[in-house]
């Protein structure tokens, strides 16, 4: 038999087999239940970087919630993000919800069943758009994910770096051509089953696999070596410092959270307060920083922001890694020694995360260093510290001023309130500093946090 046969019957057989597996093997989980490409689409998002036990209950929580793709577009963003609150990687929610107005505003809330349609919307690329079509609607595309690249390199004693572009193109074509007429949604599920479940990184079981009988990896003894990836960059080492400001007297038992800026990691998600440990740009620098020289370095920081605090103690270490950064956060109590900031609000706007007019009160407090005014044709152009040509147009645009007055000082600006109440929380960040609030235990559920500073909070909150 030509090699090229027997090529080709082992692609037969690995198609054959391994839906023999999946219909007896396969998981009963909640988005299999049904063909609903809402459903489907939700689960693939979230099952991004995320492992399938962890996934379940936020997918039934989040299908409680936004049933429908109508109620996905039109939640508030702060209860989408709260929802998907401990999932992490948090630009999928917001592309999620973006990609779910899209649908409403182009093809009346029906997911669309299109190669070029569905991957026109936000945050899907080629993976998802497959997964969707296939596994929805049937149609015979690939769907290709780190796991389907790992069971064809090894079955197949692929070699490529799965790492780079022209690979994935490669098993793209691959998977295509494994796909059997009619069970395309079957089929691409089983593949990704097997590499969860049977084909693992680091410890696969060869001897359980449906079609280790003809799986050149393993005969040629490479199964472990299998697929070759080159490794990334590590995250970049960042120390921290930050501030746990505990309130005292009527604040007793509460906690001051910032919101953080609306564009840039993390956007619009609420945190405790910190600062580098060292303004060079050296990796890990600042990690022997003496406490009593953190603290002095931690109070002077937010003073910057408006906010006096004063250092009790330090209190545990945490650390997060994202993608490109390594955050190493060494936590300090205090209390407040002064604030002119948003947690000065009556309590019932404190407790209204959806307010977009900050009061002067709380404003002034918050405003950045402002460089010296510049004229130009007459019209005073506001220069902030880390303001973008884009944001100082967007403030200007939203006051419908054509010249646009701001004060030179911060003790000037109860003279010109409408300028400072006049700009949306939207732009809080862009041109202005963070948004403080004080929070009880109870009101973390109004707000969305990332995973580091949730932990952090429970902790606190538990004592």
């Amino acid at each position: 038999m030509s090699n090229l046969a027997l090529q080709q019957e082992a692609k037969i057989y690995f198609s054959r087999e391994l839906l023999v597996w999946y219909d007896e093997h396969k998981r009963d989980l909640p988005w299999r239940r049904s063909r609903n490409p809402y459903h489907i689409w939700i689960s693939e998002i979230m099952l991004q970087q995320t492992r399938v036990e962890t996934v379940i209950p936020y997918f039934t929580r989040f299908i409680e919630k936004f049933p429908t793709v109508e109620a996905l577009a039109t939640a508030p963003e702060e209860e989408v993000l709260k929802s998907w609150e401990g999932l992490g990687y948090y630009s999928r929610a917001r592309n999620l919800q973006a990609a779910a107005q899209q649908v409403v505003e182009r093809h009346e809330g029906i997911v669309p069943n299109t190669p070029e349609e569905i991957s026109a919307l936000k945050g899907i690329g080629p993976y998802t758009a497959g997964a969707v079509l296939s596994i929805a609607y049937g149609v015979p595309v690939p769907a290709v994910d780190g796991n389907v690249m790992r069971v064809l390199s090894r079955y197949f004693c692929l070699e490529d770096d799965i790492a780079k572009g022209p690979t994935r193109v490669k098993m793209e074509v691959l998977a295509k051509e494994l796909i059997p007429r009619g069970r395309a949604s079957d089929f691409n599920q089983a593949l990704m089953e097997l590499g969860a479940m049977v084909c693992t990184p680091k410890s696969p079981g060869c001897l359980t696999c449906p079609v280790m009988k003809h799986c050149e990896g393993r005969m040629n003894g490479m199964e472990l070596i299998l697929p070759i990836k080159t490794k990334s960059k590590p995250p970049r080492p960042e120390h921290r410092l930050l501030a746990l400001i505990e309130g005292t007297g009527e604040r007793a038992g509460q906690v001051l959270i910032r919101q953080r800026p609306s564009t840039g990691l993390l956007a619009r998600m609420w945190e405790l307060p910190h600062i580098l440990a060292d303004d060079s740009k050296k990796a890990g620098a600042g990690a022997d920083l003496p406490d009593t020289e953190a603290m002095k370095r931690l109070t002077h920081g937010i003073h910057n922001e408006g906010v006096d605090i004063q250092p009790l103690e330090p209190w545990i270490t945490e650390e997060h890694t994202f993608s490109h950064i390594h955050w190493t956060m060494r936590v300090f109590r205090c209390h407040e020694a002064g604030l002119q900031a948003t947690g000065q609000h009556s309590e019932e706007t404190a407790n209204d995360t959806s307010s977009t007019t900050p009061p002067l009160e709380a404003t002034q407090g918050s405003l950045k260093e402002i460089d010296p005014l510049e004229y130009e044709q007459a019209t005073l152009e506001l220069k902030l510290s880390g303001s973008t040509p884009d944001s100082l147009q967007k403030i200007k645009k939203q006051l419908q001023l054509d010249d646009t007055l701001i004060v030179e000082h911060q003790d000037a600006v109860a003279e010109h309130p409408e300028v400072y109440q006049a700009v949306p929380s939207t732009l809080v960040g862009e041109a202005f500093a963070y948004d403080y609030r004080w929070i009880t235990a109870d009101d973390m559920k109004n707000y969305a946090f990332p995973n580091l500073f949730l932990k952090i909070l429970q902790q606190h909150f538990a004592k």
